[in-house]
């Protein structure tokens, strides 16, 4: 249960900047190095804030003992839900955000180092990305998984970055007339989906805290 209740979040982690950035860049002529730098980027970000927020949380057990394990699952789950609860107040609120940032126009002649930077910065600096990881590490600790159970979650996200740069080597020029389109309703409706993506996921917590 530990895997499957957290992977829904990788669409959380996508629905913004970071998938429009993949379709921009999936657009360009040499867009399998620059994609590629991109996930590689977005790998490397994501790993390392996941394994963090697990490694502290495991600590945190660890050193409490048997004894106080109980209550340190609890605070575990409340520092869950608040994380989860500005997860979806900012997605609310940044609904109406539907126009790509003009830094995203430079994207077309990035060279791959910079794809590569993008991909560190928006999936380990940006808000809903960095509370997104933090809350799959946390909560995989919190019930006792491995942390390579925190790789499927991490797996999963890099695919939907790649489903861009997938769609171009598969449809090959008809992809210039999809993904615009595809484009432009992610960056519409995607958050009514993460919206629901963070109620399950809360109500997940929420279960866990009154169970224990």
């Amino acid at each position: 249960m530990t895997m499957s209740a957290v992977l829904p979040l990788a669409f959380v982690m996508i629905a913004g900047p970071q998938i429009v950035s993949a379709f921009f860049l999936a657009t360009r002529s040499d867009w399998g190095k620059t994609s590629l730098a991109y996930l590689a980027g977005a790998a490397i970000a994501i790993t390392a804030v996941v394994s963090l927020a697990y490694l502290i949380a495991r600590g945190a057990t660890s050193a409490a003992g048997p004894a106080e394990a109980s209550t340190v699952g609890r605070v575990i789950d409340v520092i869950v839900l608040a994380l989860v609860l500005v997860l979806m107040a900012h997605v609310y609120l940044t609904r109406h955000t539907s126009k790509p940032p003009k830094w995203m126009s430079h994207l077309q002649q990035a060279r791959p180092r910079f794809a590569f930077m993008l991909g560190l910065a928006l999936l380990g600096l940006f808000p809903t990305d960095i509370i997104s990881s933090i809350t799959v590490g946390l909560h995989v600790a919190r019930h006792g998984g491995a942390w390579w159970q925190c790789l499927p979650f991490v797996a999963l996200t890099l695919l939907l970055l790649a489903l861009p740069a997938i769609g171009v080597a598969v449809l090959g020029g008809r992809a210039e007339r999809l993904l615009p389109r595809i484009r432009d309703w992610m960056t519409q409706k995607s958050w009514v989906v993460s919206e629901i993506v963070l109620v399950f996921f809360a109500l997940i917590t929420i279960k866990s805290l009154i169970t224990g």
